[in-house]
């Protein structure tokens, strides 16, 4: 169902007003915007992955340009849980407003602060924990659930506002059996339900799938089996912030003598934050550098790398393409430990089938119990609306074929179906007197983050991309005297599929001249013949090359073009 651009009418006193800007209609981008009293909270701000079809793009964020006439009127960011998909996008939002207030668990907002570092951002953090109770500002008071996840210290919030309760659940299970001991909170769910639960919103990612989610510690003993039974080294890919992941492989690797070497540069800073507050348990001796990995032998190793979703400059993709230290080849296995993203299967298939012409084994969820999801199945959702008996329900988080899902299980346990809404990004939904209803729908768009470069590639860019097969195509047109060195004309820039406009790329023609006219003086003054057109051309494609590299981080398709006259 597309609702139609409608614009909401005024926010009528005393109702809270949400509305999600990524996260409905797709897996990723996760934020959802709760308005009450002319003050705003957001839950979470995440980033989605690019596709094949976003040749250059870097991460896809939520359409935050929607919140930049309102900056001060947020009173807080709570974070869920320290994934990508929820946490990915709050260096762009705080870099609109440094100071918004964050609140999340330990180990979230530890993976926020170094994510922030490296955006030369000091966010304002408070650390909150399952039971606590925060006023945020401007009528918000913000209760956190303990829920369990594929990921340490994950929280559900419950929102409450003088308009009523809201209970929005995160990336959430019911694993009874976690490998931390942390379960879901039922019991906080049964007494907020108790209260009176006036919204419900609950991730749909796994509501397709029948009965419950399989137990994480299933998965222990099968990469013990599979890591025995490899002759070779193994590569195990998985989110980088899996902390739960990477705890088992540690120990399936101890059990079996091998070391292990984490590899990404993200891998190694979540793993370190982990380790240091506790959540992850490195078994003594395991761990080793890459380096110290060219000392010993292929069977005593175990690689743990990013890249199972196909990212193109993840480790994995690399392995593939053959630019990375670390190589496959007949003997050794690679394990995809990771749920397969909706939109991401081309790239991942690519992956799979460039390891097997390397003659790699290929182990992943669809021939081998090698992950778990960490979403609540349709059985597990169920029992959550049995407990909470919302009065209204707005599934979020999943494609539309998952919201859907969704609503009919709220409905099958007794909400009605006018109190049922099934919305997409930017649909506007005011609670007042108990009765959620959809009141307008905003244009909400993608945000694109290419290189240096945060909302300036549209769609058309795209377009001009997977036309020319490349991130960019930069044209150089200059009229050289062939006897001087002299520029007679340009240099004259012209660009395609690039989000920049062709002024920018004004500062580097001082520098195409110069690099023109040295060239001439070197031969001149060695008594050799003054360069040709080709190599003219050379000193161009590497100057403008390196600038475009550097400065955009961009992989663009240069051709210069050099015309001599006498």
């Amino acid at each position: 169902m597309l609702i139609e651009i409608q614009s909401p009418p005024k926010l009528k006193k005393g109702a809270l007003r949400t509305y999600p800007l990524g996260g409905l209609g797709e897996v990723g981008r996760n934020m959802t915007v709760y308005e009450f009293d002319g003050k705003l909270l957001i839950v979470d701000c995440g980033v989605l992955f690019p596709e094949v079809e976003q040749p250059g793009i870097d991460l896809i964020l939520p359409d935050i340009t929607l919140l930049d006439n309102r900056l001060q009127d947020i009173v807080g960011v709570v974070l869920t849980h320290g994934h990508e998909d929820h946490i990915g996008g709050i260096p762009y939002l705080l870099k609109r407003r440094a100071d918004i207030p964050l609140y999340g668990s330990q180990l979230t907002l530890a993976l926020v602060a170094a994510k922030c570092k490296e955006h030369r951002l000091q966010p304002k953090l408070n650390v909150v924990a399952e039971g606590d109770r925060v006023a945020a500002g401007g009528g918000f008071d913000l209760e956190f659930v303990a829920v369990n996840h594929s990921i340490p210290d994950a929280l559900a919030v419950a929102i409450r506002t003088p308009a009523g309760l809201v209970l929005a659940t995160g990336d959430f299970k019911m694993d009874q059996l976690p490998l931390d001991g942390r379960i879901t909170d039922l019991r906080a769910f049964a007494r907020l339900g108790e209260e009176g639960v006036d919204l419900f919103q609950t991730d749909s990612t796994n509501a397709d799938i029948p009965g419950f989610t399989p137990l994480e510690k299933e998965i222990g003993p099968v990469l013990e089996s599979v890591i025995a039974g490899t002759p070779g080294k193994v590569v195990v890919a998985s989110f980088s912030s899996h902390v739960h992941r990477v705890q088992q492989v540690l120990e399936a690797a101890a059990h079996n003598q091998r070391k292990v070497v984490l590899l990404g540069r993200s891998m190694l800073r979540n793993m370190k934050i982990a380790e240091e507050l506790g959540y992850l348990d490195v078994p003594p001796g395991v761990l080793v550098t890459l380096k110290d990995a060219e000392e010993i032998p292929d069977e005593h190793l175990v690689y743990m790398s990013t890249g199972s979703q196909g990212e193109p400059m993840a480790v994995l993709s690399r392995i593939v393409k053959g630019n990375h230290q670390v190589s496959v080849s007949h003997g050794d296995t690679v394990i995809l430990a990771s749920s397969l993203i909706p939109g991401n299967e081309n790239a991942v298939f690519r992956v799979i089938d460039g390891l097997m012409r390397l003659g790699a084994k290929v182990v992943h969820k669809g021939n081998a119990r090698v992950h778990v999801s960490g979403h609540a199945a349709a059985g597990e959702l169920l029992y959550c609306y049995n407990i909470v008996q919302p009065k209204n329900v707005m599934p979020i988080h999943g494609e539309y074929r998952h919201l859907v899902a969704n609503a009919a299980l709220a409905i099958e346990t007794g909400v009605p179906t006018t109190r049922t809404l099934i919305c997409q990004n930017g649909t506007v939904v005011d609670l007042q007197d108990g009765r959620a209803k959809i009141t307008g729908q905003l244009e909400v768009g993608s945000l694109y983050v290419d290189g240096q470069t945060v909302g300036k590639v549209t769609d058309d860019d795209l377009h001009e991309r997977r036309v020319l097969g490349t991130e960019g195509f930069v044209s150089i047109i200059t009229v050289v005297s062939k006897k001087t060195g002299q520029i007679v004309s340009g240099p004259d820039i012209h660009t395609k599929g690039m989000a920049e406009d062709d002024s920018e790329f004004d500062v580097i023609k001082p520098k195409i001249v110069n690099g023109i006219q040295d060239a001439f003086q070197a031969a001149k003054r060695d008594g050799a013949a003054a360069p040709d057109r080709q190599k003219l051309q050379q000193i161009v494609r590497r100057i403008v090359g390196r600038w475009v590299g550097t400065k955009l981080r961009r992989r663009a398709m240069i051709v210069p073009v050099v015309v001599e006259v006498d």
